[in-house]
């Protein structure tokens, strides 16, 4: 099995039998947004958030700092393109605005090079949407990021989901759903060849002697003409440390999987279980591996959690009562709208959407009532659903000591064979304090988190999979112009 890193650890393994007694380091990343609300509507105003500096850049410094300290691996920013405007709708953004929930939002890329300035080793994962973004454009912005944070920059690539943002960009309304995906599918191919394929490894010789910064003929047009895109080239920019940042990716439809397993280096999974989230896992690793040829353990999986955390169990459950009072009724109905498209104004507050008879409502409700823990046989009305949502969205939730959180994400990791979590916060950094207070001491003490660095100044790939650069079984890699071709060898295959 492959440890965090990517490496082999071939100790771990004999005949295909793990040792249980070395376990493997979990990925830990920090979910936020650039907005006084992510996940937690309404709880701006809790003391110990800060998130109303959203727009400062000593927040996001001081922030990075602390994770980079703590030894976490990532700092992931998602990020929309529109507002929260189907509940109490259409196109009605007031019950979104008084929460802070995701709006106002700043763009997520700005502030990495000043994050990448105070930190030494971690690795920032930014949004970035295939849909409305150009690809000649967006692989000019992370190629720039790319060089001045040193190789540690990730994109999560995203389709986008919100009608409001289609609107906005001169839409009448989304592109269809697997549409969305085959476009992305040939924007992947466009950025390959721009970050891989224009420039020459060898292509920047800054020689003073020969009078030439970069060798006029080791960088190429690529020529790309497609369905979606047409794009000349060259890239703008020179081979960053990465070429390709690292490939973050959340899709779990369909369409969303085929893309994942094609290409995505670490994917998102939520789940409220972990029982439930294992198929998913497995699915995605077996397409990988029998339809795109590429090693399961090349992509890394990791899952959605929020953590609420204290000395003992009764402590965080008082802890949670105390979050819940800060929450915004509107502000969890107005991102349950813009995730599903459903608008529960139009519905009774006593109505159990269990036993609604909208198809699409009772799916997602009865999800929830079959997995979340504690909730059998509880009524799953408008007030139970902005209780679940209001702390941590739609992720999964632990709410407990030290041991019971740590108990919880050990039994995730061995039942649905996750590498690691992507925590939210439900304050900032309040949220992120107590992670790094309770829970990763805990996790070091069970050699399940590391207690430092494995290469200090490492590029994001490097410290998920072992390598700079793209790995030979991802589509990508055979875009690469190495040192010793005339042109890439996608171009001579092309040509013949």
């Amino acid at each position: 099995m492959a440890t965090a890193n990517g490496h082999e650890d071939q100790s771990r393994v004999s005949d295909g039998i793990i040792n249980e007694e070395e376990k493997k380091h979990l990925i830990l990343n920090a979910f936020v947004i650039t907005s006084p609300g992510h996940l937690a509507p309404g709880l701006w105003k809790h003391p110990r958030n800060q998130t109303t500096e959203y727009k400062k850049l000593k927040f996001w410094t001081d922030l990075a700092q602390r994770l980079d300290k703590a030894n976490f691996h990532a700092l992931f920013v998602a990020d929309v393109l529109g507002g929260y405007d189907v509940y109490k709708g259409p196109a009605n953004m007031a019950p979104a605005i008084p929460s802070g929930a995701q709006f106002p939002i700043n763009d997520p890329l700005y502030a990495v090079p000043a994050m990448a300035a105070v930190t030494k080793n971690l690795i920032f994962g930014i949004t970035a949407s295939t849909t409305y973004d150009l690809p000649y454009a967006l692989a000019r912005r992370f190629s720039t990021v790319d060089h001045l944070a040193d190789g540690r920059v990730a994109w999560n690539i995203v389709t986008s989901y919100l009608d409001s943002a289609a609107r906005n960009m001169g839409l009448n309304t989304q592109i269809e759903h697997d549409e969305r995906y085959r476009i992305a599918d040939e924007y992947m191919d466009v950025v390959y060849k721009l970050w891989e394929g224009s420039w020459r490894d060898d292509a920047v010789i800054n020689d003073i002697q020969k009078d030439q910064y970069a060798v006029p003929e080791r960088v190429r047009q690529i020529h790309h003409k497609g369905k979606y895109f047409d794009v000349p080239g060259p890239h703008l920019c020179e081979p960053s440390p990465q070429r390709t940042p690292l490939l973050f990716q959340a899709g779990t439809s369909r369409s969303g999987r085929e893309f994942g397993a094609k290409h995505a280096e670490a994917i998102f999974m939520g789940g409220q279980v972990p029982e439930r989230v294992r198929p998913s896992v497995d699915a995605i690793r077996e397409l990988a591996k029998e339809k795109y040829g590429r090693d399961p353990r090349h992509i890394k999986v990791i899952a959605g959690m929020n953590i609420i955390v204290a000395e003992t169990d009764e402590a965080a459950r008082a802890k949670r009562e105390e979050l819940l009072s800060y929450g915004d009724k509107e502000g969890a109905l107005a991102l349950f709208g813009g995730w599903t498209g459903i608008d529960l104004s139009t519905y009774s507050d006593e109505e159990d959407f269990r036993f609604t008879g909208l198809p699409a409502i009772q799916s997602i409700v009865n999800g929830w009532a079959s997995t979340v823990p504690g909730s059998d046989d509880l009524k799953w009305n408008k007030s139970r659903i902005v209780e679940y949502l209001i702390l941590g969205g739609m992720n999964a939730k632990i709410v407990g000591s030290p041991k019971t959180v740590v108990d919880e994400l050990e039994r995730w990791v061995e039942v649905a064979d996750v590498d690691g979590f992507n925590l939210s916060h439900v304050t900032n950094p309040g949220s992120f304090e107590d992670i790094i207070d309770f829970v990763i001491p805990e996790l070091q003490k069970r050699g399940l988190f590391r207690t430092e660095v494995e290469k200090e100044g490492a590029t994001a790939r490097e410290a998920y999979l072992g390598s700079r650069w793209l790995l030979e079984d991802h589509p990508g890699s055979k875009f690469r112009w190495h040192a010793d071709e005339e042109v890439p060898r996608y171009a001579e295959d092309s040509a013949a």
